[in-house]
């Protein structure tokens, strides 16, 4: 199995979210199940039915994400040393060239991705193209509009 990159936030993130699915949500729905039971003839119960799904679905996201913990890459950003190259776990400020219009950007794994708050998966167009770039490197991003291009304007690690 590969390793999957994450952030240090990213895996502390995915930890908790499996905590709470394996003390809590598990539990709720063991309840429901028998509570669903408990009202008679499985075989025209709805309740136990959609208890049963919700089971195979927790049960299948604390598979996911156990795996993807134990094959896990953690990286903290505030140790890496890349002499102000992008890398994985970067931020970076961005200057659109066209518009002038200025937009900061954390690369982070699948799991972390959040355009709500500025990170993008580094399997993303725009992270692909900005791996190993410096300050004043000027990218090419193929956007569904055409491709645009940005300056590199400052390389963080944090």
């Amino acid at each position: 199995m590969s390793t999957v990159p994450l952030t240090k936030f990213g895996a502390e993130k995915l930890k908790t979210e499996l905590h709470r699915l394996k003390t809590r949500e598990r539990h709720d729905v063991i309840a429901a199940i028998a509570e669903a039971r408990s009202h008679g003839d499985l075989s025209e119960n709805a309740e136990y039915d959609a208890a049963k799904e919700k089971q195979s679905f927790i049960e299948g996201r604390i598979a996911d994400l156990e795996g993807k913990l134990s094959s896990a890459q953690i990286i903290d950003p505030a140790t890496l040393d890349a002499e102000g190259r992008v890398v994985f776990a970067s931020t970076v400020d961005l200057e659109e060239l066209e518009s002038g219009e200025k937009v900061t950007y954390q690369i982070v794994g699948e799991d972390e991705a959040d355009l709500k708050e500025n990170k993008v998966s580094i399997t993303s167009p725009i992270a692909r193209a900005l791996i190993g770039k410096y300050s004043g490197d000027v990218v090419g991003v193929q956007a569904p509009s055409g491709v645009r291009e940005y300056e590199v304007i400052d390389v963080r690690y944090i």
